[in-house]
């Protein structure tokens, strides 16, 4: 075995990159897509110059952890951002919007008319007509004060 890893030639550091790379899919964090590039840049430099097998291996070992850190990094500078935060959380979109009261608030509850539809809302005693604005949601409930 150590006189295959002593060997390696520019083609069996492709496989390798290759290999490692259909193993991220199989592995959380992406760790193993940065020594799949490693492997891959090591095959590509041995193409260009020979390398003595220690220096590979040490240089394949520095690139993919530098790689890593390196993206582990720029992702937490760069956290993805959700296209539409609010999309399967319909109720939340309407805070800070005003809208009117169908019915009035009593005991803690009212309505809203938004869109075609009418909507529960609580908060403080407040009679049908008034504008109230959206201040939080609980659940399928806005909650309101009057603005």
């Amino acid at each position: 075995m150590i006189e295959f890893l002593q060997g390696l030639n520019w083609w069996q550091w492709i496989v390798f990159a290759l290999v490692l790379g259909a193993l991220e899919t199989f592995m959380p964090g992406a760790v193993a897509i940065w020594f799949a590039a490693s492997a891959a840049i090591i095959g590509l430099l041995l193409v260009v110059v020979p390398l003595p097998w220690q220096w590979q291996w040490v240089l394949w070992a520095v690139l993919g952890v530098v790689a890593m850190l390196w993206y582990r990094n720029y992702k937490k500078a760069n956290p993805d951002e959700e296209p539409a935060p609010t999309l399967n959380r319909r109720a939340e979109q309407y805070v800070g919007q005003l809208f009117t009261l169908v019915e009035p608030i009593e005991h803690g509850f009212g309505k809203v008319r938004l869109g075609d539809g009418v909507w529960k809302v609580s908060g403080g005693d407040t009679p049908a007509g008034a504008t109230v604005r959206v201040i939080g949601v609980d659940g399928a409930v806005l909650k309101v004060e009057r603005s």
